[in-house]
């Protein structure tokens, strides 16, 4: 496997996170609207029975959303947001051992969160809303910064590159310097390429595919394509069908050197990661 960064261990609030090797962060989407599972855990106690699963079945961390941001999903105001999430990250806090990300672009949701024992801010928009940039420093919490154009609802609308992987390395190199500038360190900052965000299927295969290009950046990937478009458009599959196109990007993701795979099928990506793990480090006999 692809070595990635000298500096492993990621402090995320009161737990730290040793990235010399593959984590598994299972989503827990706390909206109505996202695309794979909308709904389905808004009620607190299903969410934490949903965490409760996700952390058994092998997750180092949780990702809690409040905001849905596929493609054409509506804005929903920060009081929303914050009244969706803020209740599941204490609640999970004070009931699990798990290092807990947040799923947000909002000041507010990141520095109550924070407070709340939360350990990581996971922004799709990398920090560029108004105040986030502020709010994610003042936490001291690490984040992971996300390539996307434009917004959720207008991303999709005939995204266009040049250069797709030297792009994408442009942007989240930016920011990354960006964030210095607000006082949050380097080896605070996660990086995610954004499959799905701003891309056609063609930009997501070429992407992945050259996904170790960016590596270049020095800081460790966190890759979310768990039953994504790609692989229904790849595959013909419909969202409820696409476990298999998910494991097989997730092993892929493995061998190029991502440190976090984002996913909805937790035990089964876990167990991917186990047996590639078991192969590489097995002895000649």
């Amino acid at each position: 496997m692809t070595s990635v960064q000298s500096t492993t261990r990621l402090p995320c609030g009161n737990r730290v996170l040793d990235l010399a090797h593959t984590h598994v962060m299972g989503i827990l989407n706390v909206t109505p609207d996202s695309f794979s599972d909308g709904g389905r855990f808004a009620p607190l106690d299903a969410a934490l029975r949903h965490a409760q699963a996700m952390v058994q079945a092998g997750a180092t961390l949780i990702d809690v959303g409040g905001e849905s941001t596929r493609p054409g999903a509506r804005a929903v105001t920060a009081q929303e947001e914050l009244e969706r999430v803020a209740p599941v990250v204490e609640l999970i806090s004070r009931e699990l051992d798990v290092i807990i990300s947040v799923d947000t672009s909002t000041p507010v949701v990141m520095t109550e969160s924070a407070s709340l024992g939360a350990g990581l801010i996971n922004d799709v928009r990398s920090l560029r809303r108004e105040g986030a940039l502020e709010a994610a420093a003042a936490t001291g919490l690490p984040v992971c910064l996300m390539h996307m154009l434009g917004e959720p609802g207008d991303m999709q609308n005939d995204p266009h590159y040049g250069d797709l992987v030297g792009e994408v390395s442009a942007f989240l190199a930016d920011r990354m310097k960006v964030c210095a500038s607000a006082g949050i360190e380097v080896e605070r900052i996660i990086l995610d390429p954004g499959f799905g965000f701003a891309k056609t299927l063609q930009h997501n295969l070429s992407l992945f595919k050259h996904m170790e290009a960016l590596h270049a950046l020095g800081r460790p990937l966190l890759v979310g394509v768990s039953r994504k478009s790609m692989i229904g458009l790849a595959l013909n599959r419909p969202v409820t069908d696409r476990l298999s196109g998910s494991l097989a990007l997730a092993a892929l993701a493995v061998t190029k050197g991502a440190r976090i795979l984002r996913v909805h099928d937790v035990a089964e990506t876990v167990d991917v990661v186990r047996m590639i793990a078991a192969v590489e480090s097995a002895d000649q006999e």
